[in-house]
Parts: C-alpha cells; sequence; structure tokens
C-alpha cells in the first residue's frame, strides 16, 4: 500500500540495462541483526527540534551498509522522535542499483544511492521521477581500487586483468574513469559482483582487483590487498562522486513536511560525524555490528556537510546537479545509458528547498 502523509555506476565487460517495466526488488529487506530502533548507546536522543505531529503515515526507508548519517537517524529513533505519528520501515539493500529498481517499481519512498546510480536514473531509457534530497557525503578513500598482486602500483598496471565491481554505482564509474585516465578502457575485464560475492572472488583468486567501499574494502586490505588508487584521486581527474538520498517524486511533493524533517534529523547526524566521530561512530558500529574503532577508521575516508553548506552553489544548491550530468554523459559514451538530457532535467532532479 502507497504511503499517504497528511501534514497541517565500453566496458570489457557485459552490461546489464535496467528496464523501467516489470522491476522487482533486489537485495533489500535484509535486516541488520539488531531491532529496527535498538540504540546504542542508551537513551533515546531528544529530537533537535520541535517534534511535528501533524505528519502521519508510513515511509519506506532503503539503507546501505555505508558509514554515514542514516545509520545515525536510524540508530538514534529521530525519525520517530520528532514525527511521532510516523512509521518508518527501514530495509537493506546491496547497492544503489536496486534502489534504482525499487524507486522504478513505486516500492520505496526514499534510498540511498550513489552519484552514478542517481544519473542512471535520472537518464534514458529509466528518466525515473526522483529527486535528489540529500547528500549523505562525498566518497573519498573509503572507496578504492584494490590489487591482490602486490608488485603492481599503478592503474595502467592492470592491463589485461580482471577487475570485480557491483555496475551501476559509484564504484563502477571511478573504476572506469581511473582505467580510461590510464588509458587502458578496453583492456581490462570489467565483473559486476556484489559486495559479498568480491570478498570470495579476490579471496580465491578469481578476480585480480576490485574496486568497492567500506565494509568490503578493509576485508580486502586485511585479506593482503593493496589500494592502489582511490575516489579522492579520481575526484581530482574531474570525477566526484557521492553518496546520496534519493526520492521519488512523487513523494516529495505530496511530503514536503516530512522531507524536511528527514534533513533536519540528517543534518543533526552530519554535525554529530564532524563534532564528536566517536558517539557517532558509536551509532554506525551498533547497526552494523562491527568494532567501534572500525567504523571510526573508515568514516575518515569521507566528506560530511551540513544542510547550510548542501544548500550553497557547491553542492545541492548548483554543482551537484552537474556533476550527476557529467556522470551521466561519461555513462553514455560507455553505452551504459542510451541519452543525457538538458542540463535543466538534472538540476530539476536534485531538491535543496529543504535544506534551506
Amino acid at each position: 500500500m502507497r504511503p499517504v502523509f497528511r501534514t497541517g555506476r565500453r566496458f570489457a565487460a557485459q552490461v546489464v540495462t535496467l528496464v523501467a517495466i516489470g522491476l522487482t526488488l533486489s537485495g533489500c529487506i535484509v535486516e541488520s541483526g539488531r531491532p529496527e530502533q535498538a540504540r546504542s548507546i542508551g537513551a533515546a536522543t531528544p529530537c533537535p527540534v520541535e517534534p511535528d505531529e501533524s505528519v502521519t503515515g508510513t515511509v519506506r526507508i532503503g539503507w546501505q551498509e555505508i558509514p554515514n548519517g542514516d545509520l545515525i537517524v536510524k540508530d538514534t529513533g529521530l525519525l520517530n522522535t520528532c514525527l511521532p505519528n510516523v512509521k518508518t520501515e527501514w530495509s537493506k539493500f546491496a547497492s544503489g542499483g536496486d534502489v534504482v529498481q525499487a524507486f522504478g517499481a513505486d516500492s520505496l519512498d526514499i534510498g540511498l544511492l550513489g552519484s552514478a546510480p542517481a544519473a542512471k536514473a535520472l537518464s534514458a531509457p529509466l528518466d525515473i521521477d526522483m529527486k535528489v534530497i540529500w547528500i549523505q557525503d562525498r566518497i573519498g578513500a573509503a572507496e578504492s581500487l584494490v590489487v591482490r598482486d602486490p608488485s603492481i602500483t599503478k592503474v595502467a598496471e592492470l592491463r589485461g586483468k580482471r577487475i570485480g565491481v557491483p555496475f551501476a554505482s559509484t564504484g563502477h564509474y571511478s573504476l572506469l574513469t581511473a582505467l580510461d585516465k590510464a588509458g587502458i578502457g578496453s583492456q581490462t575485464q570489467v565483473i559486476n559482483l556484489s559486495p559479498d560475492a568480491i570478498r570470495g572472488a579476490f579471496s580465491g583468486g578469481q578476480i585480480d582487483a576490485a574496486y568497492i567501499w567500506e565494509p568490503t574494502l578493509s576485508e580486502l586490505t586485511a585479506d593482503g590487498g593493496k589500494i592502489i588508487t582511490t575516489s579522492a584521486d579520481v575526484g581530482e581527474l574531474g570525477a566526484a562522486t557521492y553518496d546520496l538520498e534519493g526520492a521519488r517524486g512523487g513523494f516529495v511533493r505530496d511530503n514536503p513536511a516530512f522531507v524536511k524533517m528527514w534533513t533536519t534529523v540528517q543534518g543533526w547526524a552530519a554535525n554529530l560525524i564532524n563534532t564528536d566521530p566517536t558517539k557517532a561512530a558509536e551509532h554506525i558500529a551498533g547497526q552494523l555490528g562491527v568494532p567501534v574503532e572500525r567504523i571510526a577508521d573508515q568514516i575518515k575516508g569521507y566528506d560530511y556537510f551540513d544542510a547550510a553548506t548542501q544548500a550553497g552553489p557547491d553542492y545541492l544548491g548548483g554543482q551537484v546537479a552537474g556533476d550527476i550530468r557529467r556522470t551521466a554523459e561519461f555513462l553514455l559514451q560507455q553505452g551504459e545509458v542510451q541519452g543525457v538530457g538538458p542540463a535543466q532535467h538534472y538540476t530539476d532532479g536534485v531538491y535543496a528547498g529543504a535544506t534551506r
């Protein structure tokens, strides 16, 4: 049942294109192993603003195992505290591509996806009615290219190698950019693998390298993998990537009060990461079931922005729409999308109103 609210990432590998008809969910509704509103550090967190009791209904939220504000909001139960008459349904997704499928199937209201999946969603043939409503993070060293052979020190030395990456992800886009800049874009075998599959393939020697994010990244380096480039490096080549919060366009239009409160609590979480990273790491670690020290180290690989910063011209207020369109142009060159819309189309796909 659709919620109702009331308010007072060519390739040498085969590319699989999502279709807008007959989409089914994949990789979601897998619980984190903790009760949905369990808390890692005790008492409930008070709402940072006046709670809004006028908003009612159910919202379906998609999250991923990425250390950002989503998991802090989930762990603290802030949405329930700030919107006491709203029921939240949190479902775990394996990748942004799965989130795009869920938007296409109208089975998700808000979900975490990278800037490459967002570019695909907003471009032909999908042309999904979706809005980017928040930047969870700008990706840095937390998403990287890892090799099994320690003698490989440069991307150009991967010529003829097998590289695993989840297709239609930010890692996919960054990998292709890195390969292209190294002059070996058509001389590697890029294989579509989920993060879980990458773990086994890397350990078993079925792939020579992987472009992946946390927590899989740390697991590969612990298994002897060596990082040779990061998304921070690729960003300096003009291909910045982000983890974004997307929402169905209709949901945003119909529920401005909910979206406003969503960005308020996400802004609180971003501030917590920047001002008290240890406490933030406790919340995130509690949801993922991993040591706090590991999360504290992982969040150093991302940049997090408060609402005022996001509303400015460098982010939701301007540049992010251009970054998404440039990503779409690159994906068009690689045969990943069929067409790129005008600049205004991508501007319209970013909703900055709730950050102001």
